[in-house]
Formats: structure tokens, C-alpha cells, sequence
């Protein structure tokens, strides 16, 4: 339009130098016109990804949908027990003064990568799933039971409804008649641990209800870990967070890919320790190593978790899959009674303790959760992690 109304000017001197006092204001306009209209299209492609992204990508989009369309954030921000509220807030002020049209460009930019990966050749989905889950990818063969966490874009984070699958899976592999049982990540990560997403949708006044619901879940969780009758080995083949590294203290072997890290953020998040590694922490790494993890946040390389005990073996990145598959198949050639019974007897004598600190860590984290100082840690988490 813009354009238009300078050409008719054009006919008259007057209209003519005009035209050139206000040609970069015309320019901008037409820039402008044509940020416009990706921001439109973007948001009509938003809608048509197949794949839901993950929360912080959630919060980005909302930021910059409310900075390109609002403008710097200048409203009061939500009371301390609105979790929803205070990330989103959070969120979007942390885009400060950033311009419309940059946020509308950041958006676009946003939409497109994530338009980009779902028709590129990195799917969702690595390998055939079993029609029995939806967020795992369970096989049988060569006499072992192979578990795959199987959300390669979301860093294989878990949510309630994967908590429940594993839970499946686990018990169903422990009854099977295969010799041992494998769990290992697709795509980069192993597990980024609990996907945040889990506490986004939960209103102020649900918040000690869910807590006591999720605190069953994770004890239901824990004790399938606990109670798993064969040989158990983790392959984790790319960094692990949080529940997925606690757990490991009840594998029976874990392997590791040279690139794996090892982190559980417990005081980051204004949270305490679960999967039973309270006990088997210690107890594996010593007492002061141990601290150094879960009280002060201590990140673990491959080679610094095998020298205190975590890992039992580091494999070569580059072959990572074939040699951890390879050295579980060569176990499960061995004797199924032979194996059940020895993992008896060794560890008999304190599945009554492993019982015991799990209902203890459970209970502590169902107070921890709902309190403010827990909120406010994970609030802080996400304002940084998104500046």
C-alpha cells in the first residue's frame, strides 16, 4: 500500500522529492509487510507439526508469539504458587526490549527449524516401535530384552505416561524367557531425565494432590528397578539427568558411550534424591564423591563416573550401539537360572533397605514438590535456560 501511494506521487516535483525523503521509510514499510506475512504463515504452520515439542520450546514460542505481537512484557507477574503462570512470565520477560519484528523473526526462524527436522531425514521414531507403547521401543532377540527411550527430540525426556510404560516393559521382561534386559536412548541423548512438562499443566490449588500421585508413581517407578529378577544393563549412549542416572545404582552392568555425562541436579531444582541413591551412591562412589553429585550438582564424564564405580565399561562413541549390543548378547548366552539365582543371592540382603529408602526419598519429595522454595528453583531454572 505503501508503495502504491508513493507512485502516485511521482507525477508532481513535489511528489517526486517526497518520494525520495520517504523512500527508506517506504522500504521499511515493505520489510515490514513481508516479516508480517512469515509470522502469519508461521503460525498457520504451527499448527500443522506433527510432533509436540517440548515444554521449553513451548515457553520460547509463547514468548515470542506475546513479545511479537504485544511488546516488551510490563505486566504483574503471577503469584508464586501459579507454576504455569510464572513460566510463561518469566519467559517472555526474559526477551527484555527485544523489537517486534525481531521477535517475529526469531519465531519464524523458531517454526521453520522445527518444520525443517520433522521432513528432514532425522525421525521421531528410530526403528519399528512395538505397537504396545507409545514412547519406547521394545524387542526381543537373541535371548535378551532390549528397552529403547524413544523420544530422540525431547532428549528422551520422561513423562507420567512413559514412567508407566518402563514400569510395563520392566515387569513384563522380568516374566518373559529371555536371559537379561537392556535400556538404552535413541537419538543423542540417553535421558534428560524428568521432562519439566509433567509440573506445567498442574493448577496452584491441584499441587499437593499431584504431588502424592507422582510420588506413587515414582515409588511404583523405583521398585520395578528394585524388584527386576534378571541381570539389568544400561547402554547409555549420550548424557543422562536426573531419575535416568540415579537409577543405575540397581543396573546390574552399565556400559557407556565415550560421549555420556552423568548429572543429577537435585539442589538446583530445590529437590532431593531418588532412585534409591541416597543408599546406593555411597555405597558405589564413596560418601564424599557422592555429596559432590547430589547436594552440590557436580556434572560426571564417562571416564570420572567408570574411575568411581557408576560405569562399568566405556565403549568407543563412534560404534557405541554395536559393541554395547554385542556384549549383551555374548551374556545372554549364559546359563537364565544361573544368572537369576547369583543376582539372588547377591542381592537379597538389601532388598528390604533399597524398599526402605525408596518409600523414604518418595515421601520427602512429596513435601519438597508443592513448597515454594522447590518452585522457585525450577522457576529460576527456566528463566535461565531461556535467556
Amino acid at each position: 500500500m505503501a508503495f502504491r501511494q508513493s507512485c502516485m506521487l511521482v507525477s508532481s516535483v513535489s511528489g517526486f522529492r517526497s518520494l525520495l525523503s520517504n523512500r527508506s521509510f517506504s522500504v521499511g514499510r515493505m520489510l515490514s509487510s513481508k516479516i508480517d506475512g512469515d509470522f502469519e504463515a508461521a503460525k498457520q504452520r504451527l499448527n500443522t507439526l506433527k510432533n509436540e515439542p517440548g515444554n521449553d520450546v513451548k515457553l520460547q514460542i509463547y514468548a515470542l508469539f506475546k513479545q511479537a505481537t504485544i511488546g516488551a512484557n510490563n505486566t504483574t507477574k503471577p503469584g508464586t504458587f501459579n507454576f504455569v503462570g510464572q513460566a510463561k512470565w518469566n519467559a517472555w520477560n526474559g526477551l527484555g526490549s527485544m523489537s517486534q519484528d525481531e521477535a517475529k523473526e526469531a519465531y519464524v526462524k523458531l517454526i521453520q527449524g522445527m518444520a525443517d527436522a520433522e521432513g528432514g531425514d532425522e525421525m521421531e521414531t528410530v526403528g519399528a516401535a512395538s505397537s504396545d507403547y507409545k514412547n519406547l521401543i521394545v524387542t526381543k532377540q537373541n535371548n535378551f530384552t532390549k528397552i529403547v527411550l524413544n523420544r530422540p527430540t525431547k532428549k528422551n525426556a520422561l513423562t507420567r505416561e512413559m514412567y508407566e510404560e518402563i514400569i510395563v516393559a520392566l515387569t513384563e521382561a522380568g516374566k518373559d524367557e529371555t536371559a537379561v534386559t537392556v535400556i538404552t536412548g535413541a537419538g543423542d541423548y540417553y535421558c534428560s531425565g524428568n521432562d519439566l512438562g509433567n509440573f506445567m499443566t498442574i493448577k496452584p490449588d491441584e499441587m499437593h494432590q499431584v504431588a502424592k500421585e507422582s510420588g506413587d508413581l515414582l515409588r511404583r517407578y523405583v521398585n520395578a528397578y528394585i524388584d527386576f529378577p534378571k541381570p539389568l544393563i544400561a547402554a547409555v549412549n549420550g548424557p543422562a539427568i536426573g531419575v535416568s542416572v540415579t537409577v543405575l545404582g540397581m543396573f546390574d552392568l552399565v556400559l557407556a558411550s565415550e560421549s555420556a555425562t552423568f548429572s543429577t541436579p537435585f539442589s538446583r531444582l530445590g529437590q532431593s534424591p531418588e532412585g534409591c541413591s541416597s543408599y546406593t551412591f555411597p555405597k558405589i562412589m564413596g560418601y564424599a564423591k557422592a555429596c559432590d553429585m547430589m547436594l552440590f550438582n557436580s556434572k560426571l564424564n564417562a571416564t570420572e563416573a567408570k574411575d568411581c564405580g557408576l560405569v562399568t565399561k566405556i565403549l568407543p562413541k563412534a560404534n557405541f550401539e554395536a559393541d554395547a549390543m554385542a556384549a549383551v548378547e555374548e551374556i545372554a548366552k549364559l546359563p537364565v537360572k544361573s544368572l537369576v539365582y547369583s543376582k539372588e543371592l547377591m542381592r537379597n540382603h538389601e532388598i528390604d533397605i533399597l524398599h526402605k529408602t525408596n518409600e523414604a526419598e518418595c515421601d520427602r519429595l512429596v513435601e519438597r514438590w508443592p513448597s515454594e522454595d522447590c518452585i522457585n528453583a525450577v522457576m529460576k531454572f527456566f528463566q535461565e535456560k531461556n535467556k
